[in-house]
C-alpha cells in the first residue's frame, strides 16, 4: 500500500522558516517524482516543487525560488521542504504527492496524495 504521511507543518511568524517532511512508503522511490503542493485558503491548490526520486533534478514554481528547497534522504524515503522567509501568502494545507517519473517534471495530477500539513503564517 502506498502511503505518504506529511509533517512539520505548525504556527510560524513571517520572517521565519518551517522544514516540512514527506515519508514514503509502499513504493519504489527511485522510480517517482515527489512534489509538493499548497492549497490556500478559498484557492485552488497550486504545485510550488517537484523532485525526482532517481536523479535528484529539482522544479520549482516561480514565485517559491529562491525561499524553498526541496530534498531528499533517499535512506528514510523522505523528501523535506525548506521554507525560509515565510509570507502570509505562504498559508496553507501543504500536500505531498508522487507519480510515476515522467516527462513532467512536476505533473499537477499525480497518483498519490498524503492528508496535509497545515502551515498558518501570522503576521
Amino acid at each position: 500500500e502506498v502511503q505518504l504521511v506529511e509533517s512539520g507543518g505548525g504556527l510560524v511568524q513571517a520572517g521565519g522558516s518551517l522544514r516540512l517532511s514527506c515519508t514514503a512508503s509502499g513504493f519504489t522511490f527511485d522510480d517517482y517524482v515527489i512534489g509538493w503542493f499548497r492549497q490556500a485558503p478559498g484557492k485552488e491548490r497550486e504545485g510550488v516543487s517537484c523532485i525526482s526520486g532517481g536523479d535528484g533534478d529539482a522544479y520549482y514554481e516561480a514565485s517559491v525560488k529562491g525561499r524553498f528547497t526541496i530534498s531528499t534522504d533517499t535512506a528514510k524515503n523522505t523528501v523535506y521542504l525548506q521554507i525560509d522567509n515565510l509570507k502570509g501568502a505562504d498559508t496553507g494545507v501543504y500536500y505531498c504527492a508522487a507519480n510515476p517519473i515522467g516527462p513532467d517534471p512536476c505533473p499537477p495530477f499525480m497518483d498519490y496524495w498524503g492528508k496535509g500539513t497545515l502551515v498558518t503564517v501570522s503576521s
